[in-house]
C-alpha cells in the first residue's frame, strides 16, 4: 500500500496524520508513506522527527475576504496544486488522506481529479472551510465529534474519533517526572498555549507564579518559540533557580507524551488533538478557547467537555481577573473534583480513531 497524508500549519492538523500514518505501518509494514505539507508549516519539523518523508509545496491560505493579498494566495493556491499534482503522478499513491490545514486542500483535489479514493478527517466540532469545501468531492469523511455530521453530505461520513499517537497512551508518571525533576508527590499543572504559544495565556500564568511557589505546586510551562525570550526575561528565569524551584519553562516541548503524562491538571486553548489526548489520558483540564480561530470552532470543542464535567472553560477575557487565580488554586486543592473530572474526561475518550479510518482505507483501496 501507498499513502500520501497531508495536513499542516499546526499541530492539531499533523499529529492525527502521524497517528494514521503509524497505524498504516503497525498494520501493513510493506507501506509507504509520504507527507504532503507547505514550507512555512510546523510539519516541516515535525513529520521527519516522527520518521515520515515528506515533500514541500507553496500554498497558503485563503482569506474570506478579499483584500490586496488575495490575487498572491490565488497564484500561490494554483502553484500548489501543480506542485501536488505533480508530486502525487510521480508517487502513484493507492489513497490520499487530508488531515486538515490549508495545505491538504490542493493535494487532496488533485488526488479526487486523477480518480484516486481520498478521506478527509475534520478535528473540530466545527469544520474548517478546506473540509467543508472538499467534503462534495471525496469518498469518505472521518468526524471527530458527533456535532460536525450536519455539515457534511451525510452519505460519506464515519464517526472515527481523533487518532491518538500511541506513545500518549504508554506513558508513565513517575518516568515521565523525572525528565524535569519533579517530584512526585506535590501537584503538577501543565500549561501550553497550542503548538505556538498563546500571549494571553501566558501572561495571566506569569501572574500566578508566585501563588503556585507559595502553595507547592509545581508548573511545567510551555510558551511557544515566539514568546519564550519574552517570558523568561518578564520573570528573570533562570533554570536551576532555587527561587523557581518545581517550575520548569520551556519553549516547545517535542516529547508532549511525556509532559501530558506527568501533569495533574492541564491549563490548554482547545484545539481537537490536544482534547482527544486530554481525555485519552483523563487529565482534568481548565480550557481557555482561542477567539483568533475560524468560525470560533474551538469554544464548540471546549464547550462538549464542560458539559461532561470534564472541564472548566474560561473565556480568554477573564483571564486578567482573579478568577483564572481563583479557578486554579481551587481546583489543585480539591480532590475530589479532580477524581470526578478525570473519571468523566476518561468516559468521552476514543482510543480506536486510528483503527477505524484505516478500516476505511482498506475499504477504499479494495
Amino acid at each position: 500500500m501507498k499513502a500520501i497524508i497531508s495536513g499542516g500549519g499546526t499541530g492539531g492538523h499533523i499529529y492525527p496524520g502521524v497517528a494514521i500514518a503509524k497505524k498504516i505501518k503497525e498494520k501493513n509494514l510493506s507501506s509507504e508513506i509520504l507527507f504532503i505539507g507547505s514550507e512555512n508549516g510546523l510539519e516541516k519539523k515535525l513529520v521527519p522527527k516522527e520518521g515520515f518523508k515528506i515533500e514541500l509545496i507553496t500554498v497558503e491560505g485563503l482569506n474570506k475576504k478579499v483584500t490586496i493579498k488575495t490575487p498572491l494566495s490565488v497564484l500561490k493556491a494554483f502553484k500548489g496544486y501543480f506542485q501536488a499534482s505533480n508530486i502525487i503522478k510521480q508517487y502513484k499513491p493507492d489513497i490520499v488522506i487530508g488531515t486538515g490545514g490549508y495545505v491538504c486542500g490542493p493535494v487532496v483535489l488533485a488526488a479526487v481529479l486523477k480518480g484516486i479514493p481520498t478521506i478527509i478527517h475534520e478535528q473540530n466540532a466545527f469544520p474548517g472551510m478546506t473540509n467543508k469545501i472538499l467534503s462534495h468531492f471525496v469518498s469518505k469523511i472521518a468526524i471527530t465529534f458527533k456535532e460536525s455530521e450536519k455539515y457534511f453530505p451525510k452519505n460519506k461520513v464515519v464517526y472515527t474519533g481523533n487518532p491518538i499517537r500511541s506513545q500518549i497512551l504508554n506513558t508513565d508518571k513517575t518516568k515521565a517526572r523525572k525528565i524535569w525533576n519533579f517530584d512526585v508527590n506535590k501537584p503538577l499543572i501543565l500549561v501550553v498555549g497550542g503548538s505556538r504559544g498563546a500571549k494571553n495565556i501566558n501572561n495571566a500564568v506569569v501572574d500566578i507564579i508566585p501563588y503556585l511557589i507559595n502553595n507547592n505546586i509545581q508548573l511545567l510551562f510551555v510558551t511557544g518559540e515566539l514568546q519564550y525570550d519574552e517570558i523568561i526575561k518578564k520573570l528573570n528565569y533562570k533554570k536551576g533557580d532555587r527561587k523557581f524551584k518545581g517550575i520548569v519553562i520551556e519553549p516547545y516541548i517535542y516529547n508532549m507524551q511525556d509532559a501530558l503524562g506527568a501533569c495533574d491538571i492541564i491549563i490548554s486553548r482547545a484545539g481537537a488533538t490536544i482534547l482527544s489526548e486530554i481525555t485519552a489520558l483523563g487529565i482534568p483540564a481548565i480550557l481557555i478557547p482561542s477567539p483568533y480561530v475560524a468560525n470560533n470552532h474551538q469554544e464548540y470543542n471546549a464547550m462538549s467537555l464542560e458539559q461532561n464535567g470534564a472541564a472548566i472553560v474560561i473565556k480568554e477575557n477573564q483571564l486578567r481577573e482573579d478568577i483564572f487565580k481563583e479557578q486554579v488554586l481551587n481546583l489543585v486543592n480539591n480532590k475530589d473534583m479532580l477524581k470526578k473530572m478525570s473519571q468523566n474526561s476518561s468516559k468521552l475518550a476514543v482510543l480506536d480513531a486510528s483503527e477505524k479510518i484505516y478500516r476505511i482505507v482498506e475499504e477504499l483501496i479494495k
